[in-house]
């Protein structure tokens, strides 16, 4: 047998008819729940491993090479090869371009 999921489910106006308008608002108050509950645990995002305690992180800096350039869109540093023009002495690389 199949379904017809456009039709209404029920005929319009015989379940609101039937109640009183006390127990629809009785109905809607204990439906909705005025607070929101919140574990006391879980208020703060934390990743895991990210606790870092008085740890200094370094990360060495290494100067850009003749054979690089920086692309004027990206800022990304890359190789020669990956250079696709000039847009007014500025290079673009072949992934903005």
């Amino acid at each position: 047998m199949s379904t017809d999921y456009d039709a209404p489910r029920h005929p319009v106006g015989t379940d609101l008819a039937e109640d009183s308008l006390e127990e629809l608002t009785a109905r809607r108050a204990n439906a909705q729940s005025p607070s929101v509950d919140v574990d006391d645990s879980e208020v703060g995002f934390e990743l895991p491993g990210a606790e870092l305690p008085d740890e200094e992180l370094t990360v060495p800096v290494v100067p850009m090479r003749l054979d690089e350039f920086r692309c004027s869109s990206c800022f990304l540093v890359h190789h020669r090869s990956q250079l696709s023009r000039e847009k007014n002495g500025a290079p673009i690389c072949r992934e903005c371009d």
